[in-house]
C-alpha cells in the first residue's frame, strides 16, 4: 500500500538570504511579502527578483545583454519561420569619451540615464531596448516594416539630440547619437552574431560619415511560394537547423582584415 513521502519544509533561518535580500530591497520595483505570513510565497518572490535583476543593466534599468541575446534569438526564429520583418538597431553616443574626461564619470552615468530614458519613450511595449555595453544601446523591433523601421531610428536621433541633460548645478550637456541598422533576412536562419555584425557596420557608417545620423541596410526580400517555403523550412517543426544565413563580405564597408574599426 503506498504511502504518501512527507513533505519537507523550509526553514527561512537556515537560507544564507541576506546578500539576496540587501540586492532586492535597493531595487523599488521589488516588493517581498512577509516571510512570516507565507514561506514559500515569500522564497518565491526572491527567486523571480533575482531573475529580473539578472536581466537588467544596473544604472539605467533598460535590458541587459544576456537578455537582449535571448530576444534576438526568440526574434531570428520567429523570422525564420513566419517571415515577419524585424530590424536591430545599434546606437551609440557620439563623443562620450569627451563626457567623462571632461565633466566626470558621474556626469557620464546621467547622460547614460538621460538616453536611455528617451530611447524607451521612442519605441513600443512590444520592442526589446537594452544597454548593449557601454555608451552603445541596442533595440529589436519585431514586426516592423521598412517605413517604420526608418521612421523610428529617425525620431531616436532626433529625441535625444533634443535633450538638455543636467549633470550638475548650472551644468547642462547636449549629445547626439549615430544609429546603424539591419532587418534580419525574412525566411531565414541567421544568427544573433550575424545579424549585429551588419547592423554594427551601419553604425560604423554612420559615425565615419559624420555622426548624428542613421544608417540602415536593405531589407533582403526573397519572395516564395507557400508550397517552397513547405518544402525549404517544414522539418523546422521537426527541429531540424534551418537554412543557415550567408552574408557577403561587402567590400565598401569599413574593415581592416575583415576586423571592423570602431569609432567613438
Amino acid at each position: 500500500m503506498a504511502t504518501d513521502s512527507p513533505k519537507s519544509t523550509v526553514e527561512l533561518h537556515q537560507l544564507r538570504l541576506d546578500d539576496a535580500r540587501a540586492l532586492l530591497e535597493r531595487d523599488t520595483t521589488t516588493a517581498l511579502p512577509s516571510p512570516s505570513e507565507n514561506t514559500v510565497a515569500y522564497l518565491q518572490s526572491v527567486i523571480d527578483g533575482l531573475c529580473e535583476l539578472s536581466l537588467k543593466d544596473p544604472l539605467t534599468g533598460l535590458s541587459n545583454r544576456r537578455h537582449f541575446r535571448a530576444m534576438q534569438e526568440k526574434t531570428i526564429d520567429g523570422v525564420a519561420r513566419s517571415g515577419e520583418s524585424a530590424l536591430l538597431l545599434m546606437l551609440d553616443i557620439d563623443h562620450f569619451k569627451k563626457v567623462n574626461d571632461t565633466h566626470g564619470h558621474i556626469a557620464g552615468d546621467h547622460v547614460l540615464q538621460a538616453v536611455a530614458q528617451s530611447l524607451a519613450k521612442c519605441v513600443r511595449p512590444m520592442d526589446t531596448l537594452a544597454r548593449y555595453g557601454g555608451e552603445e544601446f541596442a533595440v529589436i523591433l519585431p514586426n516592423c516594416q521598412t517605413s517604420y523601421g526608418a521612421a523610428v531610428a529617425e525620431r531616436i536621433r532626433k529625441t535625444v539630440e533634443a535633450l538638455d541633460i543636467d549633470v550638475a548645478p548650472g551644468v547642462s550637456l547636449r549629445v547626439t547619437v549615430s544609429v546603424g541598422g539591419a532587418y534580419a533576412p525574412e525566411w531565414i536562419r541567421s544568427t544573433t552574431s550575424l545579424w549585429t555584425e551588419r547592423a554594427d557596420v551601419q553604425l560604423y557608417r554612420a559615425k565615419s560619415e559624420g555622426r548624428n545620423r542613421v544608417s540602415l541596410d536593405q531589407q533582403q526580400e526573397i519572395y516564395v511560394s507557400a508550397e517552397e517555403k513547405n518544402l525549404l523550412f517544414g522539418h523546422l517543426a521537426l527541429g531540424d537547423p534551418a537554412w543557415i544565413e550567408s552574408v557577403p563580405v561587402d567590400s565598401s564597408s569599413a574593415t581592416n582584415g575583415g576586423v571592423m574599426q570602431r569609432v567613438n
